[in-house]
């Protein structure tokens, strides 16, 4: 199954447009984790486990697992998603930029060390920088368009021919680079007018957006923006507010993630059938 049919299956099987970030913090992960040599995959299995039939994503982000020399941990998680939740897409945000002979090498990284569905790319170096992905013709290419950080607007609201920068990068990556028909696009939920805008330009293509929960990004106006006529088409991202999210009394941290994730996948769905 490819990327796009997985994804779509995860929407319907799962109802749910809610992509989970797996983002570990050492100084953040339970007390009883801490200090442990596997506490990482410890706390990634849990949350995954707490929160696998409220998800149609989840999102490894590589630089929490590289910058603590982590990346057998990282290959754990993606093995244990692959064997216990096929089903679900598993997306590794690693935003790799590069061409020809390193970005196959990255393309390798992505699909056949850790065995994602789709990894994020910049478009920045054009074209050539997206091509070598193409050889995974099953996989998902997920390209930056219009980022969530206040930052972003100094390159992506440039003028290009008359619109600003992201929307030219939604259109070459709707109408050129899209050749397996396994792209997406990364819009942020901070914006929503431009999802609005990249939507009308993409037609149901997928969206991920990042930008909910810790990043204060509106539900409801993310999911009027960025919806398709059938209400689905979008991995909406929340990874600190459910990974840390407080317990209650009686709860473990991986109560705690599900119910938030619970919480954040109805407000969605009330969101999309309003």
């Amino acid at each position: 199954m490819n990327f796009i049919d997985k994804l779509s299956a995860a929407w319907a099987r799962n109802d749910s447009l809610l992509c989970v970030g797996l983002d570990p913090d050492l100084e953040r992960l339970p007390a009883q984790l801490r200090g442990q040599p596997d506490g990482i995959v410890q706390f990634c299995k849990a949350i995954i486990d707490a929160t696998a039939d409220l998800a149609c994503a989840f999102k490894p982000q590589i630089a929490y697992f590289a910058a603590l020399g982590a990346e057998d941990q990282l290959e754990a998680i993606c093995r244990y998603l692959r064997e216990h939740y096929p089903h679900i897409p598993l997306v590794l945000d690693a935003k790799r930029g590069d061409i020809g002979a390193t970005a196959h090498q990255y393309a390798r990284e992505a699909f056949d060390r850790y065995g994602a569905d789709a990894v994020t790319v910049s478009p920045y170096m054009g074209s050539d920088s997206i091509e070598p992905y193409m050889a995974w013709p099953e996989r998902g290419v997920i390209v930056l368009c219009r980022t969530s950080n206040a930052g972003g607007s100094d390159l992506q609201f440039l003028d290009v021919g008359g619109k600003p920068l992201y929307q030219h990068v939604a259109q070459l990556v709707a109408e050129k680079w899209n050749g397996n028909g396994q792209c997406a696009l990364v819009v942020g939920a901070t914006f929503p007018e431009e999802i609005a805008q990249v939507r009308a330009l993409v037609g149901d293509m997928p969206l991920l957006i990042p930008g909910i929960g810790a990043q204060g990004g509106d539900i409801e106006a993310t999911v009027k923006a960025g919806r398709t006529a059938d209400g689905a088409g979008m991995m909406i991202n929340s990874s600190r507010a459910i990974l840390y999210a407080t317990p209650k009394d009686g709860e473990d941290f991986a109560a705690a993630a599900k119910r938030v994730a619970r919480e954040t996948r109805d407000a969605i769905n009330a969101a999309r059938r309003a």
